[in-house]
């Protein structure tokens, strides 16, 4: 059974000195809560008396010095290994350092913004360094196209594309059914409702077909890329990977970013189609405009570099969605919380870069006639 460090508080015979009489083995599995039952002790304590002490270690040892310091008591009754812990501790030097003052609001907040610029510094710089390894395991890819995964390709392509194509189609019709309704209101202020058939064709196929896609991509795709590479760098499978000789880059990050890329065009026109759909479908009832009217007049107001814009763009977003993805899974190195944080991170950063670039493109295309 073990023996557990007690003490007794009492006061002496002789001197009438209240006193502190330890007993027992002084040791760290023996100790317990004897400190908190100390520091309860009523009244004025003069002395510490060792003589019951039948073992001691370094922790029973800091303890009673402790004690006897902040009380300011006499130790007695020790024996010579406590004498020589009492030495050996009373060498050690004491932390005299004071908290900092705490800094304003101002310079704090100076501070942090600060922070996260250097922070944003060195996650650009990674990940332009990540851009470049995924364009030399292109190269690799092209020179050596049996080193392309096509089975992982088809798969993605299939999540990336064929999965979504309900969720993208129904966001597009709803999308191009709002984009007639409150286009057509307003219009109706100057009698020229039916250029609600402009306004809808030309911004779906030009603008918001594309964009909505990416967006739709970033939080589906995206997403799954971070998810599912960065529990691969948690379980170390990526890390198997690279002994065994096997690319990560070449088997992970390829196969999605092509994937991607292969698959956003087809997906942005055929959100645009069913964008401009849905605002035939409201014009049908809303405006007395027929179906197939609408249809027919997109045909002639919307011209072929609108087209084109929309096709051009697809590529570019699908880099940065599955960039954004697959670079914050590779991220990943604690805990599972982590690959939470990335996954959202990724989602964050692709939907933030294409709107970004998607003003660029705008002003660039309009710059260069494409009006």
């Amino acid at each position: 059974m073990r023996e557990w460090a007690e003490f007794t508080l009492s006061g002496s015979d002789n001197d009438g000195v209240r006193t502190v009489a330890l007993a027992g083995p002084l040791c760290v599995h023996s100790l317990g809560n004897l400190d908190a039952k100390m520091a309860e002790c009523g009244g004025p304590v003069h002395r510490i008396d060792m003589s019951g002490v039948t073992d001691i270690d370094t922790t029973g040892a800091w303890l009673v010095k402790r004690f006897a310091e902040e009380h300011g008591l006499e130790i007695a009754g020790q024996s010579e290994a406590a004498k020589r812990l009492f030495a050996a501790i009373g060498r050690l030097p004491k932390d005299e350092s004071k908290a900092e003052p705490q800094a304003g609001l101002l310079l704090r907040t100076v501070g942090e913004f600060g922070d996260v610029i250097v922070a944003w510094g060195k996650g650009l710089v990674k990940a332009v360094g990540f851009l470049g390894e995924l364009i030399l395991a292109l190269g690799v890819a092209i020179r050596h196209p049996s080193r392309l995964r096509g089975t992982a390709l088809v798969f993605h392509m299939q999540h990336v594309g064929i999965n979504s194509l309900w969720i993208i189609g129904l966001m597009s019709f709803l999308i191009g059914i709002v984009i007639a309704q409150q286009g057509a209101v307003q219009l109706a202020q100057f009698g020229a409702e039916i250029y609600t058939i402009n306004l809808t064709g030309r911004l779906a196929m030009r603008e918001l077909g594309i964009l909505m896609t990416a967006i739709m991509v970033a939080g589906r795709s995206g997403s799954a890329f971070a998810a599912q590479i960065g529990t691969m760098k948690l379980t170390e499978e990526v890390d198997a990977m690279r002994t065994i000789g096997v690319s990560p880059m070449q088997a992970l990050v390829v196969p999605r970013v092509l994937a991607a890329m292969l698959m956003m065009p087809l997906l942005g026109f055929y959100s645009t189609v069913l964008a401009i759909i849905g605002g035939a479908f409201i014009a049908n009832f809303a405006l007395d405009i027929p179906f197939w009217t609408f249809l027919q007049r997109t045909q002639e107001v919307v011209p072929v570099t609108d087209i084109w814009v929309g096709l051009l763009k697809a590529p570019v977003f699908a880099l940065i969605v599955a960039l954004a993805g697959c670079y914050q899974g590779m991220q990943v190195t604690s805990n599972a919380e982590e690959v939470g944080q990335r996954t959202t991170q990724a989602v964050v950063t692709a939907i933030f870069t294409v709107i970004v670039l998607d003003a660029f493109f705008a002003i660039f295309f309009t710059k260069i006639g494409w009006k």
